[in-house]
């Protein structure tokens, strides 16, 4: 089986094609017709030599894979099926809006972390994704000129794959790479703080926090991995940060009705936020198969926003996209899929 130039960094292809004995400037003409082009052939790689392209051709491919199937929503919201190693796949929700289109992409096959809330976690663990992987949902997806915004917030922990998740964004942010600007990139991480600081440093991305409680024992019941993390530690890391003016830090908070919807709620998340220059994002909770978990109303939705707001805390609710084909959040799952 031939190895994939599409997912390598340009110090990756220049050590390549020295090995071919190529010319150093030979990688940043493959990087370019990779990441600037979107080639799908080697022998597309027109400024490289005839007998260049055949020493690559021998040893590599570009290695993108279309898509198996896709579903749509009524709402337009579209979810991708691609392949991944091991004969597994996963899914990416592509999501247009008046001003913008995003693609959630996922990280890992399934999940290792267990949220009691997520389908993707009743999924289990079935393996990583390479860089390669990773950005094919980008290169490979229909609309991919239409892209704005890119979130690591489909199936998997990002910080779980961390290598290939960094150097996936290493690739979409460098001007040899895909040239896009970090600020239109979010990660997304239930907390797994070393991680978090490691990103931080390595990154100039937006973060995004999975809360959904300000209270460590609930918070547990709800993600039981991150008992390994505590808050007050992710907290401490993220407030020591130094935040450039606009770089982005998100909580985000699924509503579970009568367990994280209260007054004390509230109360404890502006003691715990205060000073953090942050967003909160309210999601409504899509049920899922064998959950007793219920949504908070939308009464009481928007009145938890309006007194998270009244405190100094910007606090938005984030619209549900893509239920009706179970590409909203939390829903992503392959666990069946042939």
């Amino acid at each position: 089986m031939k190895e994939r130039l599409f997912g390598k960094t340009l110090d990756e292809l220049i050590a390549i094609t020295r090995e071919a004995g190529l010319p150093g400037y030979t990688g940043k003409q493959i990087a370019e017709w990779l990441y600037k082009k979107q080639v799908n052939d080697i022998d597309q790689m027109t400024n490289l030599s005839k007998d260049a392209r055949s020493r690559l051709s021998s040893k590599f491919e570009i290695g993108l894979r279309p898509h198996k199937t896709v579903q749509s929503s009524i709402d337009g919201t579209k979810k991708y099926l691609f392949p991944a190693s091991g004969n597994k796949y996963i899914e990416s929700a592509y999501i247009p809006e008046k001003d913008r289109a995003t693609l959630c992409i996922s990280s890992q096959v399934g999940c290792k972390m267990g949220c009691v809330f997520c389908m993707t976690g009743m999924q289990g663990f079935q393996g990583q994704l390479s860089p390669n992987e990773i950005l094919n949902q980008v290169t490979s997806l229909p609309e991919r000129d239409s892209l704005t915004n890119i979130v690591y917030m489909g199936m998997g922990e990002p910080f779980d794959n961390f290598d290939s998740v960094i150097k996936s964004i290493r690739i979409l942010t460098s001007e040899w790479g895909f040239g896009m600007s970090p600020r239109r990139i979010t990660v997304s991480t239930i907390g797994i703080g070393p991680a978090i600081k490691e990103f931080l440093i390595k990154s100039e991305a937006h973060l995004a926090v999975s809360l959904h409680s300000p209270f460590e024992t609930d918070r547990q019941k709800l993600m039981p991995v991150v008992d390994k993390y505590p808050l007050k530690d992710v907290i401490e890391i993220i407030t020591n940060f130094e935040w450039g003016h606009q770089r982005r830090i998100s909580f985000e908070y699924i509503m579970f009705k009568g367990i994280n919807d209260t007054g004390n709620h509230i109360k404890e998340l502006s003691r715990l936020l205060n000073g953090i220059r942050c967003r909160i994002n309210l999601i409504r909770f899509h049920p899922i198969p064998g959950s007793t978990l219920e949504s908070s109303d939308d009464s009481t939705i928007t009145d938890f926003r309006d007194r998270l707001t009244a405190k100094g805390i910007v606090t938005t609710i984030r619209a549900s996209r893509g239920e009706d084909i179970y590409a909203a959040c939390g829903l992503l799952s392959t666990k069946n899929s042939t």
